[in-house]
C-alpha cells in the first residue's frame, strides 16, 4: 500500500472546519427564479388636479350692537372678532377694521389671492360679488367666508340672512341661489351657529342641480331627435347644450365645506374666547391654541405665562429659527401627521396636497375640531373628516408648548437665549426605532409626514435624508408611501444643493424612487436633476456610505431611468457628455454592479437615438465595451451586449459606414459571446442580433435559402453585371460570409439546450423562414408573368447582390402590392409576423446611384420603381423587435427590492440569526456527522462485506450511471436521455430530462396554419418540388426522429447543408446521459448532466414541487464554433456505449472539467459562468474517464489506454505534468483518491494498476481482475475497489478478494442481472449499482 504523508492525514479533520468555507455555486438570483421584472404597482401620488385658490369673498354680517332675535346672549358674552373687541370702536370702524384683519389673517395663507368685502350685504350685493368672482377665477377656486353673527341662525330650507338696504329686515338668501351664483369648485366656511344645516341644505340643493341639468340634457335630445336627422340626435348626445353651463353638478357635490358647528348647536359665548372662535383656529391656528392652552388647568404648570406674555412671543411665524417660527413648523407637521394617519390616501390627496389655502384651512380645521370639541361644539366639513381630536399626537403639541412657554419668561426678562425644541430629533428618534423593529408586516410609521418637515431643516437634514432613505428601502410599498405623503418636491428641490454630505443619501433616495416610478424621468430633466447625477456619477470619494453599495451605481441606475425612452432625458444626456462620462468609467474592477449599469445606461442613451450612438463612434464605444464580454460576472457581459445590440439598432438611416460598424460589432458579439456558459448572455445576444436580421432581412433571406437549398447556388460572378467592378465582387462575398456566420449562429442557438435560448433563436430563425418563403412566392409569380425564370434569376443568392450589399436598398418586390394568383396563401402570409411591408430598416432614399445599372435590364426594374415609393412611406415607422428579454426589467427590479436581497447570498452568511444561515448551520452538522460515520467505516473497510441490499427500485431501462450524494439521502441515475433522483427515506422522485421540441413545435411561436401556409405554399410550384421535399426532409423530423429531442443533432450539423457531414460523432444517436456528478452536496446538491451531444444541464430538484428548476444549460465541449482539428479523429473515437461528454468537478474552486471527443479538456467557472481555459489533451484519442482530487490535480482515461495527470495551477500549456501508456485497451475507470499523492486506474480488460503520483509513473501493484467486467468503481478514500462481473466483488487495493455479492436476494428470489454502473459513496461504504435488468440498488456493509 502507499503511505501517505500527515498532512493528507489531517485533511479530514480540516474537512470538518471547511463546509462554512466551501463556496456555494449556481445560487444567484438570476438561478433561483426566472428573469423577469417586478410588478410594481405606482399608486397615483401625483396631484393630478392641482388647484389654486384665486378669489376670496369675505361675507360679514355683523349688524354691531344689534342681537339677532334668535339668540340670547349672556351678560358676559364672546365679542372679540379677528382679535379686535367691537365695542373699542364705532361700528362702522370696527366692521371695516374686522374686515381688514380677516383679510390679513387668509393672506397668512394665501397672499396672491384676490379678496373682496361684502360687509352687511344685501341680497344683490352678494350675487354682484360671487358672480364677479367666478368670472374671473373661471376655472380655478373661490372661497367664500360667511360670518353670521349678527343675523338669525340658517332656516330648516336651506337658507342663510342677509340685510336690505335701510338694515330694517332680514332677508333670506337661498343656498340653492348661492351655488348658482359661486359656480364650482368653490370652498365655503360658515361661521354661525347651527352651521350643519347649511351644509346639509347644499347635498341637497346639488342634487336638485344635478337632476335639472339631467331633465334639460333629455329634454333638449328629444327635441333634436325630432326636429333633425339621426346625426343631429347623435351629436347632442356627446357634446352638452350650452344652457347646462360649464359647472356639471358633479362639481356642486364635490365642493368644500367647514362649518363651525352641527345643525343643533349654538357657538360658545364664552368671554375668554374669541366670538369667532371657528374663523381664529382657521386662520390664526397657533395664537388661538396657545390661548387655549393658557385656559386649561395643565397651563399651572407654567403660572408665570399669562395672555399678555403670549403677546409677546418673538419671531415671526414664517421664520423657523424664532420661537413662534418654530410652534407654528412644530404645528404643521403635527397635523399633518394626524391628519396622514387617519385619512384615507386619496381623501388625504384632495384636501392636503392639491392646493395650499385649502391645506392650510383643513389643518387648521384640526385643531378647530379639538377646541370646540371641548365646549360642546362639534365643527362639520364636506367631506367629512374622521375624528382626530383625541389623536396621541396632539400630547406631543401640548409638550412643545409647555417647553417652549416654560422658558418663554427667562427669554422676555432676563434675554436669556431661546432653545429649541427637541421635538423633530425626538420624533426622528422613534422613527429609527420603528425602522430597526424586526418584523416587516407592520402598520406604517406614524412619523413619517414629520421627516418630510424636517428635510426644511439643515440642522436634521442629512440624518432625516439617512432615516428616508432605509425607509424606501423596505421595499416599493414604502416608496409609495413616502410619494404619497408628498416627498417627492422636497427631494427634488435638494438636488439643487451643493452639500456633499448629502450626496450618497439622495442619489440612493432618488434610485429607489425612478425603480418604482419611472415617470419621474420627466421632472428630473425639467429641473435639471439630471445634472447632479453627472457629478455623483464622477464623485469616487464622496464620504461616509450609509447605504449598501456604491453611490456611482445608484447614480448610473438614476441616469440610465433618466434616459430610458424618453428622447428629452437622451439628449439632455448627451449635451452633459454622458457617453464619455460613462466609458471612462467602465473599467472599474471593484464594482460589477456599476460596470453593468454603465453598460446599460450606455444602451438606453442610444437606443433610438442616432446622435448618441454617433457620439459613442467618435469615442470608440463598441470597441471599449467588448472588454466587459468578457466580464467574470454573467450580469454584466448581458448588460454589455445590451448596450451593443442597442448600437446597432439605433442606426435607421443605413450608411455604408454604419453598415461596416455593425457587422464588425455584431461578428465580435457573436465570437465572443454565443457559446457562453450563463443563458442569459446567450438571451441578450439573441436579442441584440435580431437587429441585423430586421436591417439585412433580404441578405438572410438569400443565405437561408442558399444554405437549404444547394440547387439555388449559383456561381458568385453569374449575375455581376459590366459595370460592377471587381472590388463590390470580393466586398460581397465578404458580407456573405458575414450572413452565413451569423445564419449558421442562429440556427445552432435555436438547438440550445437551455430551452428558453432556443425557443428565442427559433423565432428569429422562423421569421427568416417565413420571409424567404414570400420572396420564393413573389420570384415565381414573376417568373410566371414574364414567362422566362432563367431570365429573371429570382431570388439571387446574397454572393450576386453587389448592388445593395454595402448598403444601399435591396429592390423589394412588388408582388405583395400587385393582385395575388395565389390569394389564400398570400393572405396567410400577410398575417405572419414578417409582411413584406415591414422592410422598413432600408430606406429608399439611400438608394446609391451606382445600385442603379444593376437593375436595369432586369425584369425586377417594375416591381423596384413601384415598390420604392411605399418604402419611403413607410420609412419613418420604427421597427418591431422579433423577440425581446426581460433582463432590464428584471435588473431594476433589484433596486425597487430591498438593497439586502442584493446581496443575499452573502447576506446569508454572515447574519447568524438569519433563518438562512441556521439551516445551512444544520446540513454542516449534518454532514460532519456524514464524514465521522465514513472514517469509523473505512477503518474496518477491508473486513467489511458488501452484500445487505437498503435499498433498491425499478427502472424502466437498464442504468447507465448512478451516483450516491455524498450527505444526502440521494440517488441519482442515468438512463437513455433522463437522470432520475430518489430520495431513499422519503422516496421522493424526479425525473430530469431535456425538453423535447421539434424544430416546428410549440416553442416557434408559429401557428400550424402559419407555418404551413409559407412552406405549402412553396410546394405548390413544380420547379421547387424537389427543393422543398429536401428542405423538409431536412428540417422536419420523420415521426420517429421526433421522439428524440432536438438537442440530439451534434453540432456538425449546423453547417451548410452542402458539406458532407463527418461519419463520427453522436449525430445520428438519440441524446443520452453520458456523465452525472452532485454540486453544492454540502449545502443544497444541484444535478450536473452531461450528455452525448456536448451539452451540459444543472438541475436543482424541488422537494416541494414536482417541477424540477433547470438552473443552467450550456455547450460544454463541442459547439458549432469548434473547428474538426479540434476533435479526435473519427477512426479514434469511441463506441457510443462510452463516449460523448465526460465531466468533474471540483467545489473548492468551483471548477468543472469536461472531456471527450475533444483534443482538448475545457474547464469551465460556475461561479462566473465562463470558460477558464482549454487545456490540450495530448492525445488524439476520446478521453472516456475524468476524476479529480480534492487539490485540484485532475487526471483523464483515454480510449487509446492512456492516463494523463494534470495540475490546472500552471499554464494551459504546461498543465500536463505526467503520461502513464501502461494500459492497452481503453480507460473503464479512474480515481485520484482523496490523499492527493495516489492513483487507481483500470481498463476495460479489468487490469488494475496503483500509483504513486509523487514518485516514478510506474505501477507501485498491478493485477487483473478477471474477465467480462461490466463494470467497476473505486472507493476515493476506502483501500476497496468494486468490480461487476456476474456478481460484484470487492477487491482490495493489493487485488484481494474481500467479499462477494450474492446473486440472489434469498432462497426463491430471483436471479439478480449484472451490474452495469457502480459508484461508491464519497466517505461511507455503501455502493451504488445499477443492473441490466432495470433495477437499482444500494449496497451497506
Amino acid at each position: 500500500m502507499i503511505e501517505t504523508t500527515e498532512q493528507s492525514k489531517d485533511s479530514n479533520d480540516a474537512e470538518d472546519e471547511d463546509d462554512a468555507l466551501l463556496p456555494v455555486c449556481f445560487n444567484c438570483e438570476r438561478h433561483r427564479g426566472k428573469i423577469l421584472g417586478i410588478n410594481c404597482t405606482t399608486q397615483c401620488w401625483r396631484v393630478r388636479d392641482r388647484m389654486k385658490t384665486v378669489s376670496v369673498a369675505l361675507v360679514l354680517c355683523l349688524n354691531i350692537g344689534v342681537d339677532p332675535p334668535d339668540v340670547v346672549k349672556i351678560d358676559k358674552c364672546a365679542r372679540v372678532e379677528c382679535w379686535i373687541n367691537p365695542a373699542s370702536y364705532s361700528p362702522g370702524k370696527a366692521l371695516e377694521m374686522i374686515s381688514y384683519q380677516l383679510q390679513k389673517q387668509y393672506e397668512r395663507w394665501q397672499p396672491r389671492a384676490r379678496y373682496r368685502h361684502s360687509l352687511d350685504p344685501t341680497m344683490e350685493d352678494v350675487k354682484k360679488l360671487c358672480t364677479s368672482l367666478r368670472r374671473n377665477a373661471k376655472e380655478e377656486r373661490v372661497l367664500f367666508h360667511y360670518n353670521g353673527h349678527g343675523v338669525p341662525r340658517p332656516t330648516a330650507n336651506g337658507e342663510i340672512w342677509v340685510f336690505n338696504r335701510n338694515f330694517t329686515q332680514y332677508i333670506p338668501l337661498s343656498i340653492y341661489d348661492l351655488q348658482t351664483w359661486m359656480g364650482a369648485p368653490s370652498i365655503y366656511v360658515y361661521d354661525c351657529s347651527n352651521a350643519g344645516i347649511i351644509v346639509n341644505s347644499f347635498h341637497t340643493f346639488a342634487d336638485q342641480h344635478e337632476l335639472e341639468v339631467e331633465h334639460i340634457r333629455n329634454r333638449s335630445g328629444s327635441t333634436v331627435g325630432h326636429a333633425g336627422g339621426d346625426l343631429q340626435t347623435e351629436d347632442s348626445r356627446s357634446s352638452p347644450s350650452p344652457s347646462t353651463g360649464g359647472a356639471g353638478t358633479t362639481t356642486y357635490r364635490n365642493c368644500i365645506q367647514l362649518a363651525a358647528c352641527a345643525a343643533d348647536q349654538l357657538l360658545p359665548m364664552n368671554p375668554n374666547l374669541p366670538a369667532d372662535l371657528f374663523t381664529s383656529c382657521l386662520t390664526t391656528p397657533v395664537k388661538m391654541a396657545l390661548r387655549w392652552f393658557t385656559l386649561q388647568s395643565t397651563s399651572k404648570l407654567v403660572p408665570e405665562v399669562t395672555e399678555e406674555l403670549i403677546e409677546k412671543i418673538p419671531g415671526q411665524l414664517n421664520d423657523r429659527r424664532t420661537m413662534m417660527g418654530e410652534l407654528n413648523w412644530i404645528f404643521t407637521a403635527i397635523t399633518d401627521t394626524i391628519a396622514w394617519n387617519t385619512l384615507r390616501p386619496e381623501l388625504f390627496q384632495k384636501l392636503f396636497r392639491q392646493d395650499l389655502l385649502v391645506a392650510s384651512l383643513f389643518r387648521n380645521f384640526l385643531l378647530a375640531e379639538r377646541i370646540l370639541r371641548a365646549y360642546d361644539c362639534t365643527p362639520i366639513s364636506s367631506p367629512a373628516l374622521p375624528p382626530s381630536y383625541r389623536h396621541p399626537m396632539w400630547s406631543a403639541w401640548d409638550l412643545a408648548l409647555d417647553q417652549a412657554l416654560a422658558q418663554l419668561p427667562d427669554v422676555l426678562e432676563k434675554g436669556k437665549p431661546f432653545q429649541h425644541s427637541p421635538f423633530f430629533e425626538e420624533q426622528l428618534t422613534a422613527f429609527q426605532v420603528w425602522l430597526e423593529g424586526s418584523t416587516e408586516q407592520r402598520s406604517p410609521p406614524e412619523q413619517l409626514p414629520i421627516v418630510l418637515q424636517v428635510l426644511l431643516s439643515q440642522v436634521h437634514r442629512l440624518r432625516a435624508l439617512e432615516l428616508l432613505g432605509h425607509f424606501v428601502d423596505l421595499g416599493p410599498w414604502a416608496v409609495n408611501l413616502a410619494l404619497s405623503v408628498g416627498i417627492f418636491p422636497y427631494v427634488l428641490k435638494l438636488l439643487q444643493s451643493s452639500a456633499k454630505e448629502l450626496r450618497p443619501c439622495l442619489v440612493f433616495i432618488w434610485a429607489k424612487i425612478v425603480a418604482v416610478d419611472g415617470t419621474c424621468q420627466i421632472d428630473l430633466i425639467r429641473e435639471q436633476g439630471h445634472k447632479y447625477f453627472l457629478i455623483a456619477l464622477q464623485d469616487t470619494n464622496p464620504g461616509g456610505q450609509p447605504f449598501k453599495g456604491n453611490h456611482r451605481t445608484y447614480a448610473a441606475f438614476v441616469l440610465a431611468s433618466i434616459v430610458h425612452n424618453f428622447p428629452n432625458g437622451q439628449s439632455s444626456a448627451l449635451q452633459g457628455q454622458l457617453v464619455s462620462i460613462c466609458l471612462d468609467q467602465l473599467n472599474d474592477d471593484s464594482n460589477p454592479l456599476l460596470r453593468q449599469w454603465l453598460a446599460i445606461c450606455l444602451g438606453h442613451l442610444w437606443q433610438n437615438y442616432e446622435q448618441a450612438r454617433w457620439s459613442g463612434v467618435r469615442d470608440n464605444a463598441n470597441e471599449k465595451l467588448y472588454p466587459l464580454l468578457s466580464d467574470p460576472y454573467p450580469e454584466v457581459r448581458a448588460a454589455a451586449v445590451y448596450a451593443l445590440g442597442t448600437f446597432i439598432s439605433s442606426v435607421k438611416q443605413r450608411s455604408d459606414h454604419a453598415n461596416n460598424i455593425d457587422r464588425s460589432t455584431a461578428m465580435h458579439l457573436f465570437s465572443t459571446v454565443s457559446n457562453d456558459m450563463s443563458p442569459l448572455v446567450r438571451m441578450e445576444l439573441i436579442a441584440a442580433l435580431q437587429w441585423m436580421v430586421l436591417f439585412f432581412e433580404s441578405q438572410f433571406a438569400g443565405t437561408f435559402l442558399q444554405l437549404d437549398s444547394p440547387e439555388r447556388t449559383t456561381n458568385p460572378m453569374k449575375r455581376v453585371l459590366s459595370t460592377s467592378n471587381i472590388i463590390g465582387v470580393g466586398k460581397a462575398s465578404v458580407m456573405v460570409g458575414f450572413y452565413q456566420k451569423v445564419w449558421n449562429g442562429f440556427i445552432a442557438l435555436s438547438k440550445d439546450p437551455f430551452p428558453e435560448v432556443a425557443s428565442m433563436a427559433q423565432k428569429v430563425v422562423d421569421y427568416v423562414r417565413a420571409d424567404s418563403a414570400k420572396e420564393v412566392t413573389v420570384c415565381d409569380k414573376s417568373s410566371h408573368h414574364y414567362g422566362s425564370a432563367a431570365s429573371v434569376s429570382l431570388p439571387p443568392s446574397p454572393n450576386t447582390r453587389v448592388g445593395y450589399l454595402a448598403g444601399e436598398s435591396p429592390p423589394t418586390h412588388g408582388g405583395i402590392h400587385g393582385p395575388s394568383d395565389n390569394g389564400g396563401s398570400h393572405h396567410r402570409l400577410a398575417n405572419q409576423q414578417t409582411p413584406l411591408a415591414m422592410k422598413k430598416r432600408i430606406h429608399a432614399v439611400n438608394d446609391s446611384p451606382a445600385a442603379g445599372p444593376d437593375y436595369t435590364d432586369s425584369p425586377d426594374k417594375l416591381a423596384f420603381s413601384q415598390s420604392s415609393s411605399h418604402s419611403l412611406s413607410s420609412s419613418t415607422a420604427p421597427l418591431k423587435p422579433i423577440v425581446g428579454t426581460q433582463y432590464i426589467e428584471w435588473s431594476v427590479s433589484f433596486f425597487a427590492q430591498p438593497s439586502k436581497r442584493m446581496n443575499e447570498a452573502k447576506a446569508a452568511g454572515t447574519d447568524h440569526n438569519s433563518y438562512e444561515f441556521l439551516i445551512r448551520k444544520s446540513r454542516w452538522l449534518r454532514n460532519k456527522e456524514v464524514r465521522a460515520e465514513g472514517r469509523t467505516q473505512r477503518m474496518k473497510a477491508i473486513f467489511k462485506r458488501l452484500d445487505v441490499q437498503s435499498w433498491s427500485c425499478r427502472t424502466q431501462h437498464a442504468p447507465t450511471f448512478i451516483k450516491l450524494n455524498p450527505y444526502d439521502e440521494q440517488v441519482a441515475f442515468a438512463y437513455k436521455d433522463r437522470v432520475i433522483v430518489v430520495n431513499m427515506s422519503t422516496e421522493v422522485t424526479h425525473t430530469l430530462m431535456p425538453q423535447r421540441q421539434s424544430i416546428y413545435d410549440s416553442s416557434s411561436n408559429l401557428s400550424s396554419s402559419s407555418t404551413s401556409s409559407g412552406y405549402h405554399s412553396l410546394q405548390h410550384h413544380g420547379s421547387h418540388r424537389l427543393i422543398n421535399q429536401s428542405f423538409l426532409e431536412q428540417h422536419h423530423p420523420t415521426p420517429s426522429q421526433s421522439q428524440q429531442p432536438s438537442l440530439s443533432s451534434f453540432p456538425h450539423q449546423l453547417k451548410p447543408s452542402n458539406e458532407p457531414l463527418p461519419a463520427h460523432g453522436f449525430g445520428n444517436h438519440a441524446l443520452a446521459v453520458t456523465s452525472l456528478e452532485f454540486l453544492n452536496a454540502h449545502d443544497v446538491g444541484v444535478i450536473m448532466a452531461g450528455y452525448s451531444d456536448s451539452t451540459i444541464r444543472l438541475w436543482r430538484p424541488k422537494e416541494t414541487s414536482d417541477e424540477n428548476q433547470l438552473l443552467s444549460a450550456w455547450h460544454g465541449l463541442l459547439d458549432f464554433n469548434t473547428s474538426s482539428a479540434a476533435k479526435v479523429s473519427c477512426s479514434e473515437a469511441a463506441p457510443a456505449a462510452h463516449g460523448g461528454l465526460v465531466l468533474a468537478w471540483h467545489q473548492r474552486t468551483q471548477t468543472i472539467m469536461a472531456a471527450g471527443e475533444a483534443k482538448y479538456i475545457r474547464l469551465w467557472d460556475a461561479e462566473r459562468e465562463m470558460r477558464i481555459c482549454d487545456i490540450p489533451s495530448g492525445s488524439d484519442t476520446a478521453v472516456l474517464k475524468l476524476s479529480c482530487a480534492p487539490n485540484g490535480i485532475f487526471a483523464a482515461g483515454f480510449y487509446d489506454g492512456s492516463v494523463r495527470i494534470f495540475d490546472r495551477r500552471c499554464p494551459p500549456t504546461e498543465t500536463r505534468c505526467a503520461t502513464i501508456r501502461e494500459h492497452i485497451n481503453p480507460v473503464l475507470a479512474i480515481c485520484l483518491r482523496d490523499d492527493c499523492e495516489s492513483l487507481v486506474t483500470a481498463d476495460v480488460s479489468a487490469s488494475v494498476r496503483l500509483y504513486d503520483i509523487r514518485k516514478a509513473y510506474s505501477s507501485v501493484q498491478n493485477w487483473s481482475a478477471g474477465t467480462d467486467v461490466s463494470a467497476m468503481a473505486i472507493h476515493t478514500s476506502a483501500d476497496i475497489l468494486a468490480c461487476a462481473t456476474s456478481q460484484i466483488v470487492i477487491y482490495g487495493l493489493d487485488g484481494v478478494v474481500l467479499s462477494s455479492g450474492r446473486s440472489n436476494e434469498g432462497f426463491m428470489a430471483p436471479r439478480k442481472g449484472v451490474a452495469s454502473c457502480l459508484s461508491f459513496h464519497k466517505y461511507k461504504l455503501n455502493l451504488a449499482a445499477g443492473y441490466n435488468d432495470n433495477t437499482a440498488a444500494v449496497l451497506v456493509p
